[in-house]
């Protein structure tokens, strides 16, 4: 199966700005890796989805935007975004850069997601 990683970091992205856990989750592979400076390294969908349903708790007004999306090989894609916030404790806003490479399997399912932050522009 050939996949255009462009076109399912944009699907994957738009999932998690609508905050579609379906969508999300149905993305990851079984035993997926992200690794973000963070939440540290998770290791296998089930993980990565408690991470995700706990930082959406914490800001679930999030907007995420892509300023570049660019294909950096046959199963890979990198994503520079920027995003903003508010913290359902403090209430206070929060604003974050960077970027991510995000590897699929040939069934188009992530197995490797990779975040650099840019900044925290809090």
């Amino acid at each position: 199966m050939t996949i255009d990683p462009c076109a399912l970091v944009a699907r994957f992205h738009r999932a998690i700005n609508e905050l579609d856990y379906g969508v999300i989750e149905d993305f990851f592979a079984d035993d997926a890796r992200y690794a973000s400076g963070k939440v540290g390294g998770l290791r296998g969908r089930e993980e990565i989805m408690v991470a995700f349903r706990r930082y959406f708790a914490e800001y679930p007004d999030q907007v995420a935007e892509d300023s570049l999306v660019e294909q950096v090989s046959p199963l890979a894609a990198r994503a520079v975004w920027s995003l903003s916030a508010t913290s359902a404790t403090t209430g206070a806003p929060f604003k974050r850069r960077g970027e991510e490479t995000i590897t699929f399997n040939t069934e188009g399912k992530i197995v490797d997601v990779a975040v650099t932050d840019y900044d925290a522009l809090t």
